[in-house]
């Protein structure tokens, strides 16, 4: 069984069903078809901040991107720190 796919638009409304209409959670689920607990956490992460729920497939917040942007750039930087601190002690040891 292929797992199913569902657009940012029908995450949205079906959250909706639950959070404006008043819907039950578990109503909600069997009248579209999906797991209780997939609508729970969608209503959750809407709660959570609507903005940036459901950005996508692949897609990342923008708070995770520029996480993930920081820890390579440290990454560079420690590798580029440890080329200087070699080259330091090389230059050093000739001198002497």
């Amino acid at each position: 069984m292929e797992r199913r796919q569902f657009t940012r638009e029908f995450k949205l409304e079906a959250a909706k069903l639950v959070g404006e209409r008043g819907v039950s959670i578990a109503q909600a689920a069997r009248d579209l078809d999906i797991s209780g607990q997939v609508l729970r956490r969608w209503v959750k992460e809407i709660g959570s901040d609507p903005q940036e729920a459901f950005p996508g497939h692949g897609q990342q917040k923008a708070d995770q991107a520029e996480l993930t942007r920081l820890r390579r750039e440290v990454a560079k930087l420690k590798a580029e720190r440890d080329i200087l601190k070699k080259a330091a002690a090389y230059f050093a040891k000739d001198n002497l």
